[in-house]
């Protein structure tokens, strides 16, 4: 589990986080986590799920699960994405053998409360480990009004 906490950026990001991934294996107990500290809660946010993959990655789509809590706030929800076309043709940006996506989870979604949140996303595919992801992360960034 990797967590960063992060708060009052110079830019719209609000956290960035990224966790490597050893061996390119994402095992169901490693989640990615980013803390953030919401000061005004009128304000919209977007929140993105970011992937590199490698060529050996089995699948063309991915499922993960997301977590937000804190502040009376509890939202799960399951994700799926898409990462390759139907011939097997890598989407994203690629470099190499890595492929990189960036997903959005949530746009224009405004926290309930001023506070701290804990953003967690975990892999919701049947194997375990899922081998072929280099790197995971999530971005929380606040919308252009």
């Amino acid at each position: 589990m990797f967590i960063l906490l992060l708060s009052g950026c110079a830019n719209n990001k609000l956290a960035d986080v990224n966790m490597e991934l050893p061996e390119n294996n994402w095992t169901y107990g490693k989640s990615v986590i980013a803390i953030v500290e919401i000061k005004d809660p009128s304000l919209a946010y977007i929140l993105s799920f970011k992937m590199r993959n490698t060529a050996d990655y089995r699948y063309s789509n991915i499922y993960v699960v997301v977590r937000i809590k804190g502040n009376s706030l509890s939202k799960n929800t399951r994700y799926q994405f898409q990462l390759a076309k139907a011939d097997g043709e890598w989407l994203g940006k690629g470099s190499g053998d890595l492929y990189s996506n960036t997903f959005a989870l949530l746009n224009n979604f405004r926290f309930p409360k001023a506070g701290k949140y804990e953003i967690e996303i975990a892999q919701n595919m049947r194997d375990n480990p899922l081998v072929g992801v280099s790197d995971v992360g999530i971005v929380v960034e606040k919308s252009n009004p």
